[in-house]
């Protein structure tokens, strides 16, 4: 047993409690989203008496018009917002959730652990296309959309990780991702990189991926699978298989799981390709390359 119980005194308890089930009653109702996260935020940093003011046309600074702005999410803007390829409609509510999210993130109660995670697992029931019970969710997680991203139950996701969903992202029950991980479901064509394919990435039941791992587009890690720390998973991992190094190979079945496991030298079979997310841009949309390189090799 590594963990005890903690719970917060009975009136913090209620006070949290209070708070978490308004946000999620409002967000659940018909009430502007816009409208609840800028609620949400005025007060969760404290500045609800400056930001009334400056709505009934009170003075305020330069610096102050922009930081009581920036609580309303419609007057902010995410990388994602610039992807072609995205659902519009999908991603405006999305986007809004986000940046409750990675807001909230920023306030100094993020660091009180027993609210902060039930703050953000009531959020992710919003946010993602699923979500499950008993899910723990730390500080500083970062997602592309949040909305294509389905999670099962008595998921624990760590500080500091990347969950991009720019394709979709699939994480079964009871997996494990440690700090600093990323899993990822696009990529860049080697030659021109503003050509972009989205993948559908696959983290089954029982997976553990630990501290500072990597996931490329596609793969899948198979149930009850372990990747070890600093690895680049760049093709699938069969289930019950623990995977190291850059990129990972398997080494060894965990022991006692070898009668249901494929044999290692079976291990390094993928069916990355069939996991491609096709997607439509408009022929009219404009074009936007801000690298503008010349991607003709020599004597072409």
């Amino acid at each position: 047993m590594t963990k005890r119980h903690v719970s917060l005194p009975a009136d913090a308890e209620a006070g949290v409690r209070a708070f978490i089930d308004e946000v999620d009653e409002r967000l659940a109702s018909d009430e502007d989203t816009c409208r609840v996260v800028t609620d949400v935020l005025v007060d969760l940093f404290g500045d609800r008496e400056a930001y009334e003011r400056w709505q009934d046309g009170g003075d305020v600074s330069p610096a102050e018009r922009v930081r009581l702005q920036s609580y309303d999410p419609c007057n902010a803007t995410l990388e994602s917002e610039y992807y072609a390829e995205k659902d519009e409609e999908t991603f405006r509510e999305s986007k809004y959730l986000q940046w409750l999210w990675r807001q909230f993130d920023a306030t100094p109660l993020a660091d009180n652990v027993e609210f902060a995670l039930r703050f953000r697992s009531m959020l992710a029931q919003h946010l993602f296309a699923e979500c499950g019970d008993d899910c723990r969710f730390f500080k500083n997680i970062t997602f592309t959309y949040g909305h294509n991203i389905e999670v099962g139950d008595n998921v624990v996701v760590h500080d500091d990780v990347h969950l991009d969903d720019r394709g979709k992202l699939t994480i079964g029950d009871r997996v494990s991702i440690s700090d600093n991980a990323h899993v990822y479901s696009h990529d860049h064509d080697v030659v021109d990189q503003t050509e972009i394919t989205n993948y559908h990435t696959i983290v089954e039941d029982d997976v553990r991926l630990t501290y500072d791992t990597m996931v490329r587009a596609g793969c899948k890690i198979g149930e009850n699978a372990l990747v070890g720390a600093k690895s680049s998973v760049t093709s699938d991992i069969p289930a019950h298989h623990i995977a190291v190094g850059s990129p990972a190979k398997s080494v060894r079945v965990k022991p006692g799981w070898e009668p249901v496991a494929a044999p290692l030298e079976d291990s390094q079979e993928t069916d990355r390709e069939d996991r491609i997310i096709e997607h439509d841009v408009s022929d009219d949309r404009p074009i936007f390359d801000e690298f503008e390189r010349d991607l003709q090799p020599p004597g072409a």
